[in-house]
């Protein structure tokens, strides 16, 4: 099973703040509802919490230490990434999104196979961050640029990259 890791994060890598995404641009959330649909998506509590919702066509598996956590209709509960990670593949998918937040990310970056970063061309203050992408340890294997303009107040990229 590949895991993967989707994020959007600024060029300082801020991804957030108050629990809450700083940006709105319509193509990134088509983008990541696109590539997820049809998969599982594993989340932290705090960012299911942000959603508010499972989100639909995806099997919604949400990370809590807390043993009395119910979580949102039709949401499985994991009290680690890997027994998440574990879910998913007993659940037989191939490929396993991690969503999310900051320290979810963080445990994944060493698990991950591929990220799908929208990389948002300005920065920002913010109070959760995405680690480093660092070439020692990934490969870009493709980028899709857009500008700034009537469909996003920021110029923005699609960045794949594969771990080495």
């Amino acid at each position: 099973m590949k895991i993967s890791i989707i994020v959007a994060k600024a060029e300082n890598n801020v991804i957030g703040k108050d629990n809450q995404l700083i940006w709105h641009i319509p193509a990134d959330l088509k983008y990541f509802k696109k590539v997820t649909s049809g998969h599982c998506v594993i989340m932290g509590r705090k960012t299911h919490e942000s959603i508010g919702k499972c989100l639909p066509n995806r099997l919604n598996i949400v990370i809590s230490r807390n043993s009395e956590y119910q979580g949102y209709e039709r949401s499985v509960i994991a009290n680690s990434l890997t027994d998440a990670i574990e879910v998913a593949r007993q659940n037989g998918e191939n490929e396993v999104f991690i969503i999310g937040g900051g320290s979810i990310y963080e445990e994944a970056m060493s698990l991950a196979d591929k990220l799908y970063v929208t990389e948002i061309h300005d920065q920002f203050v913010g109070d959760t961050f995405f680690p480093e992408v660092s070439s020692e340890n990934w490969v870009e294997i493709s980028r899709f640029e857009y500008p700034k303009g009537e469909n996003s107040p920021y110029a923005y990229s699609f960045v794949n990259y594969i771990s080495k």
